[in-house]
């Protein structure tokens, strides 16, 4: 056994790879090292914390959808210019999808994102 030089996780003696943390604590071992070349791991948390898409204000998305959710407002306010127009053709989905997505607007995080 060893110790994981990063977080102190005691690990296999043959482990490359963290499995608490997920840093890689020495180079992986090839026979050839021209016809493997080195594998770098790369497990940053940078790429975890992104969250991508628009940033929407739950509160904000719930009241455009109980006041304008048969005309697409909430859809709108998403940056989901589509649905938003299918929402204003349908009146809402027929009011079955306006009702949907008032309940769902009110399950989701205070941001969320889109």
């Amino acid at each position: 056994m060893k110790y994981c030089e990063f977080c102190g996780d005691q690990i296999h003696i043959e482990a490359v790879i963290c499995p608490k943390c997920g840093h890689q604590l020495e180079e992986l071992k090839t026979k050839d090292e021209k016809s493997n070349p080195q594998i770098i791991i790369n497990n940053s948390n940078i790429i975890s914390n992104y969250h991508g898409g628009k940033k929407c204000d739950k509160w904000t998305a719930f009241l455009l959808c109980l006041f304008l959710g048969y005309f697409g407002g909430h859809k709108f306010y998403e940056g989901k210019i589509g649905l938003g127009i299918l929402y204003i053709l349908t009146v809402g989905l027929f009011g079955i999808g306006w009702i949907i997505d008032t309940i769902i607007i009110l399950c989701k995080p205070d941001p969320y994102y889109v």
